[in-house]
């Protein structure tokens, strides 16, 4: 972890472009999962810039969904009913945090869930918030494809807790920039995962073989 890469003030120049406007948001939350891949997610969370490039993620609808949080948690409502760009923070089991973008034109609420992303920048600062929480590790760190390939691994590694929730992801100190990017022929789609209910959408979209997606791999 000693490439320049991993420091982290290349977080701190930034060279990502600039955060995804409101309209990118305010769109059908389908669309905004596949587009989402290929940009950078990027925190700047307890002083320590992290970022990396989204190669994962899930689309929730709205209340027609089953596992959508707009079908069943009305606690979330006021978020999903509100203004695109917006993360939605929750605690997954009562043990892990789960980010959100808030997504869906007017009328259509929903949001796509951050599955995984690809360290670029903060790796030490990333480790050593896993190391510190995966104990089973024994606090001797953690492989760069393991920091982030998951929702729970992703939230650790960039510090993310439910103070993010309903913050504007166009500004602050959690932001979603625009990156470069993928064309569609570098996207899979397959079935969500580690849900129950409406488990047979195809609505999980990653970057194609990327080693840093969570599993199972989509080809």
């Amino acid at each position: 972890m000693s490439s320049p890469r991993t420091t982290g003030r290349r977080a701190g120049r930034a060279p990502f472009g600039p955060s995804l406007p409101r309209s990118f948001y305010e769109r059908p939350t389908v669309l905004v999962a596949r587009d989402l891949l290929g940009r950078i997610l990027e925190s700047r969370i307890g002083g320590l810039p992290t970022a990396g490039r989204i190669v994962e993620t899930e689309a929730y609808l709205g209340p027609e969904d089953g596992a959508s949080h707009a079908a069943f948690r009305p606690s979330s409502r006021a978020l999903f009913y509100g203004p695109g760009g917006i993360a939605y923070v929750f605690r997954a089991y009562g043990l892990h945090f789960c980010l959100n973008a808030i997504a869906g034109s007017a009328g259509r609420p929903g949001c796509v869930l951050i599955r995984a992303v690809e360290p670029l920048a903060g790796l030490r600062a990333m480790a050593r918030r896993r190391s510190r929480l995966a104990s089973a590790r024994n606090g001797l760190g953690v492989p760069a494809e393991s920091l982030t390939s998951g929702p729970a691994r992703l939230t650790q590694a960039l510090g993310i807790t439910l103070a993010e929730n309903g913050a504007d992801l166009r500004r602050g100190r959690l932001t979603i920039r625009r990156g470069r990017g993928r064309p569609l022929n570098d996207i899979a789609v397959g079935p969500r995962v580690g849900i129950t209910r409406s488990r047979e959408l195809p609505l999980r979209f990653t970057l194609r073989q990327s080693r840093f997606v969570s599993r199972p791999r989509l080809s």
